[in-house]
């Protein structure tokens, strides 16, 4: 549990249990005339005496009972009104959900005490009409809310789903749209508290909310004003009060929203999940440009992803990761670039970019922003839409190389030349959305060579493009790579890895299969029954016949929860023998096969089975 929580959560329990004690104590204290009429401080009377010379601190603490439920009724109706606003909305027919959402960013744009102040005022003073007027003023806010989390959620399959299968609009609002986002409203609910408070109390103090003989600690703070030049201390309890109340649920709020926050439970672990053991460092492999060595990628509840994975890069060298989806590739790659969710973790022996300690708490961000650049899979989603191209290339140089901008829009111009793109100059000054698919990708390529940096990680770079594009789109890769930068190319398709690369590791559920060389690879004489299986199922012009069928894998990948103790491809594997279910396979010779690994003869009968139709 965050810290905040902690102290709010006490802090809250002591006003709590006040409020429940000190009117059975001090109620008469707080009622009783005396003679001694806006007494100063005393031993007897610590906060003085108010006009009719009641003691000031009993009155104080006596009001805490009605202070606190006043601002618990109102703070509970104005969530119950706004929230089923809100998810009444998103489940009605567009046209109603169009006519709310305006009626509720209509209703937001007013504060909620001058709503409140003119809903008190048309209602009359009164108690109740103080807490409609707060229900009202704040209902908005956890409206607006829940329509935005609400429509964050309503797009999602499931809830598609359950209205497909009829499911009453209430049965989805209670099932499907309110678990989904009933955190950030209850860390609402707990900031809102204060805002209410404050609201209620403000409207006791002009007036508008309670009156005698009933009192709260607005109406204590308006008798206490009469006094603030002769006995300041009468207003100073009512103030106290509110402050430090309105302080214990600020401090919930953002204990909870710490505490619900993925971030904050990065360490924690579910309850008999055992911790992974921490790894010895590792020095990385002589003349490696990237090494890699044990990475692993776990989930906070320790279900890992990624599982002790091995590889190196080569100044100058091309280095391909394929493999179906879900079997790690772009989470080793973001765990390279520390660009890993919050939720997830990484660990490894050897994190290391030439000489760079990519595993340290802190790298240096200047060498991690100019020695590695990124090729994502959608530029279109990796430029940001509401900024010129220019601005977005040119970033990485003034930051972190210390260019003018001058210099800087001279060295994206030359790079976006060198991905051959004509008139460089108009397209820096253009919107990623004025670019098509392919100039977006080349000018992703742009930025990623413009520090020149030594390290270039291309995640599926083609995969969204047309045959053609793809083509030039390699031919650039090539052309980048000839010229000293190391490169790690991912991908599924497992003949442009062949064609790309220098070297190929194939990845399976998280695990490498295989490491081998791509001439090997385009010669068929990968090892591993799943890499022969991937190229048995990859099309060639002039290696099929119009009648013949291109084999598939039967069955698919296990979930990273699911995989066994074994060989995650045992279930899968036509050669699997009992010892693939109960043991992983060490890797002997760039082959994690322990059907491969036995010798030649099974070795060729196992390239038959996995080759045969």
């Amino acid at each position: 549990m965050h810290p905040s929580l902690w102290l709010g959560a006490i802090g809250m329990t002591v006003m709590v249990l006040l409020a429940f004690i000190a009117p059975l104590l001090l109620q008469h204290s707080a009622t009783a005339m005396s003679g001694s009429m806006r007494g100063g401080m005393s031993s007897e009377h610590w906060l003085g005496t108010d006009a009719l010379g009641r003691d000031v601190w009993a009155r104080t603490l006596v009001a805490t009972r009605l202070t606190l439920l006043l601002t618990t009724i109102a703070t509970v109706l104005a969530a119950l009104l706004g929230i089923t606003l809100g998810t009444v909305v998103w489940v009605s027919g567009p046209r109603v959900r169009e006519f709310g959402l305006r009626f509720i960013d209509l209703m937001v744009t007013a504060p909620t005490l001058i709503l409140g102040l003119v809903v008190a005022t048309i209602l009359g003073a009164g108690t109740t009409a103080s807490v409609i007027a707060i229900v009202l003023g704040g209902a908005p806010g956890f409206a607006r809310l829940t329509t935005t989390l609400a429509g964050a959620v309503a797009g999602r399959d499931f809830v598609s789903a359950a209205r497909l299968l009829g499911v009453p609009p209430f049965r989805v609002m209670t099932r499907h749209l309110l678990p989904a986002i009933s955190g950030p409203l209850l860390v609402l609910l707990s900031s809102a508290f204060a805002s209410v408070l404050v609201a209620l109390s403000a409207l006791s103090f002009l007036g508008l909310g309670v009156h005698d003989p009933r009192f709260d600690w607005g109406a204590l703070l308006n008798s206490g004003l009469r006094s603030l030049y002769t006995n300041p201390a009468e207003a100073l309890g009512p103030a106290v009060a509110i402050t430090v109340t309105g302080m214990f649920a600020s401090l919930i709020g953002d204990g909870l929203a710490a505490t619900l926050d993925p971030r904050e439970r990065r360490g924690s672990r579910s309850e008999g999940t055992p911790a992974a053991p921490a790894m010895r460092p590792e020095p990385r492999a002589p003349g490696a440009l990237l090494s890699v060595t044990g990475l692993t990628v776990e989930l906070s509840n320790g279900v890992r992803l990624v599982d002790s994975v091995c590889f190196q890069v080569r100044l100058g060298e091309i280095v391909g990761l394929v493999g179906e989806s879900g079997s790690g590739k772009s989470l080793t790659a973001m765990a390279v670039t520390r660009l890993l969710p919050d939720e997830l973790r990484s660990d490894a022996g050897c994190l290391d970019l030439d000489g760079l300690d990519l595993l340290g708490p802190q790298p240096d961000p200047k060498r991690l922003a100019t020695e590695i650049g990124m090729v994502y899979q959608d530029p279109s989603a990796s430029f940001n839409p509401a900024l010129r191209i220019g601005g977005q290339l040119t970033e990485v140089p003034r930051v972190h190389q210390r260019l003018t901008r001058a210099a800087a829009t001279a060295k994206a111009i030359e790079a976006l030349r060198r991905v051959r793109i004509r008139d460089p100059e108009h397209v820096l000054r253009q919107y990623p959305h004025e670019l098509s698919g392919g100039m977006r990708q080349r000018a992703m390529i742009a930025a990623a060579v413009l520090p020149e940096p030594k390290l270039i990680i291309a995640d599926e770079a083609t995969t969204a493009l047309d045959v053609t594009v793809q083509a030039e789109v390699l031919d650039l890769l090539r052309d980048i790579n000839r010229r000293g930068t190391g490169m790690l190319f991912i991908s599924h398709d497992i003949g442009v890895i062949g064609t790309l690369c220098d070297r190929v590791v194939v990845m399976y559920a998280g695990r490498v299969a295989e490491t081998l060389t791509a001439a090997d690879l385009r010669a068929g004489r990968a090892k591993h029954p799943y890499t022969r299986a991937l190229l048995a199922a990859s099309p060639t012009l002039n290696g099929m016949c119009a009648q013949e069928r291109l084999p598939t894998i039967p069955g698919r990948p296990p979930a990273p929860d699911e995989r066994g103790a074994g060989c995650a491809f045992a279930p899968r594997c036509p050669i699997a023998v009992p010892r693939c279910a109960t043991e992983v396979p060490p890797e002997v010779n760039g082959v994690a096969c322990h059907v491969v690994n036995v010798g030649g003869a099974t070795e060729r009968h196992a390239a038959q089975a996995v080759s045969a139709p």
